[in-house]
């Protein structure tokens, strides 16, 4: 039994904490919020996962000083955009031999870094203790425990096992790897893919065109998983195409959801102020098409979902540019 700390009190952060627990550990969540963390106390996080009943072993606090005392391996699941700032007020607790462990899945705006990069250059933790946990792993399922499994991925793979470890339950099989730029990657661009999906669903397509897009989608985050030094091996298992999948194809992703959305005529101010919740793949889609062009790596799906979202292009226009695009090798 360890102690683990978990900053983030959302959908994703309360699951894992649900994994945590039930691997035996003692659980401590940090909310921004003292209504979520009374919740939380109390045994429910009906904001984001209501009717689900809390381990006791999870506890929660708005002190990230408490939250993080004694523990072994620490837990960001905070939006992306935000984890910045937020280790900017709280990322010194992470010092010494803690594992740091990530489960944001996004590319920071402005910068083009992973959120490994950003825990390393802002909290200042040795990379060698930066861990990411990815894959399929929709939050409502886990809570209900159905199977699924995922991977645990870090330079140190001692490290890595020592989380994996943690988290192996009895419907929750992590894979361990040292591919932490693969697993990012794979998290961070299955959103934008899943926004396209979601498009075309929303514009009534069916499974031939939501099958092309994923398929299509994959070989783009492939490309620019090889071009940053990731093993190509990733993006064929859970981190990534098991991510892709269960993104893409869910209605219980944001991300599809909110591309359906978007489908159907919305824009994407209307949608944000319907769901309250974060879809990652709007907030880094253009930051996902700065660093593909950075490296010089063709990415047009990501492309023309940032010209959607950004730009008010209609996603039927997104399909005609899409489908009008010179032909080519399939494995070009």
């Amino acid at each position: 039994m360890s102690h683990i700390a978990v900053f983030g009190a959302g959908s994703w952060g309360t699951a894992f904490a649900t994994i945590l627990a039930a691997g035996g550990n003692d659980v401590r969540v940090w909310g921004r919020r003292a209504e979520l963390v009374a919740q939380i106390n109390a045994g429910s996080n009906d904001d984001y996962l209501p009717g689900v009943r809390l381990s006791p072993r999870i506890s929660a606090s708005t002190s990230p000083a408490e939250v993080a005392d004694g523990a072994e391996i620490v837990i960001l699941s905070v939006p992306s955009q935000s984890l910045r700032a937020n280790l900017s007020d709280w990322g010194s607790l992470l010092a010494g031999d803690r594992i740091v462990v990530s489960l944001m899945k996004g590319i920071e705006l402005g910068t083009t870094r992973r959120m490994s990069e950003v825990i390393h250059e802002v909290a200042g933790v040795p990379v060698e203790r930066i861990g990411v946990v990815s894959g399929p792993n929709l939050a409502k399922e886990i809570v209900q425990q159905q199977p699924a499994a995922s991977v645990v991925a870090c330079p140190d793979l001692e490290a890595a096992n020592r989380v994996a470890a943690a988290c192996s339950t009895s419907f929750f099989r992590p894979y361990t790897s040292t591919d932490v730029i693969g697993a990012e990657l794979g998290g961070a661009v299955k959103n934008v893919i899943a926004l396209a999906v979601g498009m075309a669903a929303g514009l009534g397509f069916g499974d031939n065109t939501k099958a092309t897009i994923i398929t299509r989608g994959l070989a783009e985050t492939t490309r620019l998983a090889m071009a940053l030094g990731a093993d190509p091996r990733t993006m064929s298992g859970l981190a990534g195409v098991g991510d892709l999948i269960a993104t893409c194809m869910s209605p219980l992703s944001r991300n599809h959801s909110f591309g359906v959305k978007l489908g159907e005529g919305l824009s994407v101010a209307d949608v944000t102020e319907q769901t309250k919740q974060t879809a990652e793949g709007v907030k880094s889609c253009a930051s996902i098409l700065d660093l593909a062009r950075a490296h010089g790596v063709d990415v047009p799906i990501t492309e023309q979902v940032t010209r959607v979202v950004h730009e008010g292009v209609s996603p039927q226009d997104m399909v005609g540019v899409l489908l009008g695009r010179a032909r080519k090798h399939e494995t070009d």
